[in-house]
């Protein structure tokens, strides 16, 4: 197939672009001006410089593409103008998607984010049942602006599904493993966790998979996906507590996982003081709060629907974060 993608500088981009090249694909990417390539470096792809505004320099580039995969994103937890973020994951999704179509892509994969899906909720006994597809969630739920953009995003290619443009939607839970050049925000858990700077963590929980998984989960979509559903990319073993999710990582490394628990309120304090400072300096916060924020729920997730559609792999996460810890250590990410 000849494929054009979004996003292939980025951490699951990169992944998705190795995964079509290793099976004989041809594929056309997407880079900005500038950007970081050291992800898809060593590859043979053709490569277009531009950006996600220009919607006929888009159809021009996607000429005699058969498949799309829109995965680039504006992902931060923090911004002092969160403007550019809306520009990119809304207005860019729809010049994207739109364009592919013009193009005649037969498939469009857009990347969102189990962010946008309803978080799970306590029963009665205390246990969580990880949500799904079908989970209830609104506008509302999006406790952030990445989450918000990233919905508004959703609903643009849930609309444009409708009208007839071949648009499947996947939803990555928390991908883990190599080629985190920046790193993302879960990776950065990881480096973090290397270089001894996580004397506490809080009492939260997210679904991990391998990022290889992930990127495979796209190529699955594009070519077994139903037109206008979404598939969350996730581990049906990856439902960690952030305390399983160190000692885990103490077993990996043999460093020491941190013992204690932070209070929320304690988070929660030093997050808005870490808001005010930031907002005066510019410089991003070390506690974002709209990550404490996020932690108040539990974030798992049961990808039973991509297992049994699109027969998405499952390695396991235990594998996933050993890879991570061996990239970061080889690519200058931890301090001697």
């Amino acid at each position: 197939m000849n494929c054009f993608v979004t996003g292939a500088s980025g951490f699951v981009g990169a992944n998705v672009v190795r995964e079509l090249v290793a099976r004989g694909h041809r594929v056309k990417v997407l880079v900005r001006a500038g950007g970081d390539g050291r992800g898809i470096a060593d590859l043979d792809v053709e490569r277009v410089t531009g950006d996600l505004s220009d919607g006929a320099k888009l159809t021009a580039a996607m000429g005699g593409c058969d498949w799309c995969f829109h995965v680039a994103a504006a992902y931060h937890l923090w911004m002092r103008d969160y403007k550019p973020m809306y520009a990119t994951n809304v207005l860019g999704t729809r010049n994207v998607l739109e364009a592919a179509g013009r193009a005649g892509c037969g498939r469009i994969v857009y990347t969102s984010t189990v962010g946008c899906i309803g978080v799970p909720e306590p029963l009665p006994d205390g246990s969580i049942l990880p949500s799904n597809e079908a989970t209830p969630v609104s506008a509302a739920q999006m406790g952030n602006h990445y989450k918000l953009s990233k919905w508004q995003g959703e609903q643009i290619a849930f609309e444009l599904a409708r009208k007839g443009l071949p648009v499947v939607i996947v939803n990555p839970s928390g991908p883990i493993g190599p080629l985190d050049v920046k790193p993302t925000p879960t990776g950065q858990l990881i480096v973090d966790f290397l270089n001894g700077k996580l004397p506490a963590y809080i009492d939260t929980g997210l679904n991990w998979v391998h990022v290889r998984d992930v990127a495979v989960g796209h190529i699955l979509a594009a070519a077994n996906g139903n037109i206008g559903e979404r598939y969350i990319l996730g581990n049906r073993e990856g439902n960690w507590t952030m305390k399983q999710t160190l000692e885990v990582l103490a077993e990996i490394t043999g460093l020491p996982a941190p013992t204690r628990e932070m209070p929320r309120a304690v988070a929660l304090a030093a997050a808005y003081a870490n808001a005010a400072f930031s907002f005066v300096t510019g410089i991003p916060p070390r506690v974002p709060l709209a990550g404490v924020r996020m932690s108040g729920h539990k974030m798992w997730f049961n990808p039973a629907k991509a297992i049994h559609e699109l027969c998405l792999p499952q390695t396991p996460p235990r594998q996933a974060f050993a890879e991570a810890v061996e990239w970061f250590r080889a690519n200058g990410h931890v301090k001697s």
